[in-house]
């Protein structure tokens, strides 16, 4: 018999590999490889997901209308424009799911966020990884790459995993240089992180522009990661296109209500904001003191660089938290670098002890975190 057999690219492709979340022999461990935010959501917006409990039996509503309008109100945008989904990896997919196939080309940062070529493969399209430039997304070599086989470019601003942003003068210059037809995707997953005076998310652009997406979520610093919650600002032809596709009830019903006490809830957030920006500060002075090499970040992790020679290496370093119950993420496209998100008070210090002792010479393994 012969077996139903997946397109070829299908068979050929790698799958996304999430952060690890447990360790061997560590019941409770603290993990820092997933960009969480250990400051937590709203209270109104757990009490607004613990109410739709009792609605459990119904269907959401198909177009989260009540979320869009919440949405609209507090960022000034028009909610026509606005699709939520679930989780901002569910726009990104629906975006090179309908403008990307075989033969045509995709655009992102050699350094960013996986879930571009991963989807870019699972389309048959050819993904086309530029080189970033001091740790964020280089414009110039963005356009280089521009052929008559463009058709999304994705730019993950601020950077994941680096950390780094690109300022809005720069945003402004590449799309000013783009052909009308190639579809530029601003990718905000981290925009409530950002300090920096010079940065902006996109949604004036979206809203003077025809080949524009501005693209966000509330994993990040609204803490709704495990409800899975996105959104995107579009031209309305695009919209209208990528509504076609979207499948219906994208957003569960606790997911809505959620969304939109945590997006009412501004004072939360800026308490969230303010508390990441403290530790963000304090962690990068800390770390760079041992010598390390941190990248400047405007997001909720840190990219520290170790030396290239045992026994202080990154892979030695990871095997040393994971020892001591700290999960932190090891990449494979930066195996000299560990990527660290931002916990609470207790395990930034925590992973700062840990790693100065790890430099100093004496990884001595500490009891078990549990």
């Amino acid at each position: 018999m012969t077996a139903p057999k997946a397109h070829d690219w299908i068979v050929k492709m790698k799958p996304y590999v999430p952060g690890k979340s447990t360790v061997a022999g560590i019941h409770h461990p603290v993990k820092l490889s997933s960009n969480e935010s250990v400051f937590g959501p709203s209270p109104k917006a757990l009490e607004a997901a613990r109410a739709s409990a009792d609605r459990m039996m119904r269907y959401p509503d198909a177009e989260s209308r009540a979320l869009r309008d919440a949405i609209a109100q507090v960022h000034g945008l028009d909610a026509e424009r606005i699709i939520c989904g679930a989780g901002s990896d569910d726009i990104l997919t629906l975006l090179i799911h309908s403008f990307a196939g075989p033969g045509d080309e995709v655009i992102f940062s050699q350094y960013g966020f996986m879930v571009y070529p991963v989807q870019t493969d699972a389309v048959g399209a050819t993904g086309i990884a530029v080189p970033n430039k001091d740790w964020g997304a280089d414009i110039d070599g963005i356009l280089a790459a521009v052929t008559e086989r463009t058709k999304l470019i994705f730019i993950d601003n601020p950077n994941n995993p680096t950390g780094a942003y690109v300022r809005w003068d720069e945003i402004e210059r590449l799309h000013a240089a783009l052909p009308e037809n190639v579809l530029l995707v601003l990718d905000a997953a981290y925009a409530e992180c950002v300090t920096a005076a010079d940065y902006d998310a996109g949604a004036r652009l979206v809203e003077r522009a025809e080949n524009v997406v501005m693209v966000r979520t509330f994993s990040k610093m609204y803490a709704l990661a495990g409800l899975r919650v996105g959104w995107g600002y579009f031209p309305p032809a695009l919209a209208d296109m990528i509504n076609r596709v979207r499948m219906p009830f994208n957003v569960c019903l606790t997911g809505q209500d959620a969304a939109i006490a945590a997006v009412h809830d501004q004072a939360h957030l800026k308490a969230s904001v303010d508390f990441n920006a403290e530790w963000r500060d304090w962690e990068t002075a800390a770390l760079t003191a041992l010598g390390l090499d941190v990248v400047p970040s405007e997001t909720n992790f840190l990219l520290v660089g170790f030396p290239t020679e045992s026994p202080f290496t990154a892979l030695e370093c990871n095997e040393f938290l994971l020892k001591n119950g700290y999960i932190v993420r090891a990449l494979g496209v930066l195996p000299n670098h560990l990527r660290i998100s931002i916990g609470s008070e207790q395990q930034n210090r925590g992973v700062v002890a840990l790693i100065t002792e790890f430099m100093n010479g004496s990884p001595e393994e500490r009891g078990s975190n549990d």
